[in-house]
């Protein structure tokens, strides 16, 4: 094939005036992306921690950056001595994963092949609608009339054959936390016939952790499974590193179903690594948690309204008369993002604790918003 000069330059000139312009593009697109909240916009949807990383964990990432060519297998030996050095378990009986998110949604789907998993109507649930997707049953048990979860209900249908039990506490959206004695007697009770999960995602926020958590049961004997993750209280949500901690055959299982080591992010890992035991960190962080929980609470009964107790970074709103959807679209107008409709539960609105600033765009919103939907 015969080229001729003039048509190679044409060519090369047309090339080189893409490669300029994608170039272009690219750096406009990169020198415009924005990594975490926008400015004017308060984040209160996600139940992120603002406040994180540590300074401990961005020195460490930033570090880890450099080494990014390798798989991070020796770093989730040193997490999990870590997590077991605290709980005072034993490496095997810890799985490290993407997220929290990941380990229960695998879980889930093992669990739910052979009978069905039951969960509550009202709470987070990405994990059962994996399981769903994937031919799995699931049994939603109805909230009380509070929103509650109702142990011995659960209790009752947990007899009939399901696989596990899925329990999150504190419960997300509700934000309620459960009596610690309860919930381990009659998990002790469950357990006995079936796995029992434990969603503790915002334990470390909650008044006593040591006290609310199940790990104790773990290192018991009982059929249990406690998840934990670096994306709330750590405030590495976007770094995607959780755990799971159960019997040794359950994390077997759970290994050998894809929960290994090639999901999990290096920079991520080095991340939890430095702030897993950053207790000036943590203390922090709960107390700006609090600090702005205790702010919308106020704001929430000033104007009319009422809210679940909360022992987590949201709390979850009485809207009344109006509906969630409703409310989220007019607070989006003021620049605020919260969540909207749960299911059913058409009046009932998450908002997540964000920085102080941001939760007083709340605040001066919710009085405007609440005149607009009475109008």
């Amino acid at each position: 094939m015969q080229y001729s000069r003039r048509k190679f330059i044409t060519q090369s000139a047309s090339l080189l005036s893409i490669a300029a312009a994608n170039n272009f593009i690219i750096k406009h697109t990169l020198a415009n992306v924005v990594y975490g909240a926008a400015d004017g916009i308060a984040r209160l949807h996600w139940n992120e921690n603002p406040y994180g990383p540590s300074k401990k964990a961005i020195e460490s990432m930033i570090e880890s950056t450099y080494q990014g060519a390798y798989y991070p297998d020796h770093l989730i030996g040193i997490l999990k001595s870590m997590i077991a050095e605290k709980h005072d378990i034993q490496t095997n009986q810890i799985a490290i994963s993407s997220g929290s998110t990941q380990v229960l949604s695998n879980l889930s789907q093992i669990m739910s092949r052979t009978n069905p998993l039951l969960g509550m109507e009202l709470g987070w649930d990405t994990h059962l609608i994996t399981a769903e997707a994937s031919g799995g049953v699931i049994i939603r048990q109805p909230n009380g009339e509070n929103l509650e979860i109702n142990l011995n209900e659960l209790e009752m249908t947990a007899k009939h054959g399901v696989s596990a039990v899925s329990i999150i506490n504190p419960n997300n959206p509700t934000g309620t936390l459960l009596n610690s004695q309860k919930l381990k007697k009659s998990v002790m009770r469950m357990s006995k016939n079936t796995l029992v999960i434990v969603d503790e995602a915002y334990n470390e926020i909650t008044n006593n952790p040591e006290n609310n958590t199940m790990i104790g049961l773990i290192k018991n004997g009982h059929n249990v499974a406690v998840s934990r993750t670096f994306s709330k209280i750590y405030g590495l949500a976007g770094q995607r590193i959780g755990y799971i901690i159960s019997q040794p055959d359950v994390i077997q299982s759970i290994i050998k179903n894809g929960t290994g080591h090639f999901s999990i992010s290096l920079t991520g890992l080095a991340g939890a690594i430095s702030s897993y035991n950053d207790q000036t960190f943590l203390d922090y962080s709960k107390s700006k948690i609090i600090e702005a929980r205790e702010m919308i609470n106020e704001a929430i009964l000033k104007n009319g309204l009422s809210a679940l107790p909360s022992q987590t970074n949201f709390i979850f709103v009485n809207l009344g008369q109006f509906n969630a959807n409703d409310f989220q679209k007019l607070m989006m107008k003021h620049g605020v993002l919260i969540q909207g409709q749960y299911g059913a539960f058409r009046n009932w609105s998450r908002v997540s604790m964000g920085k102080i600033e941001d939760i007083k765009r709340y605040i001066n919103a919710l009085p405007k918003v609440l005149d607009t939907l009475n109008s």
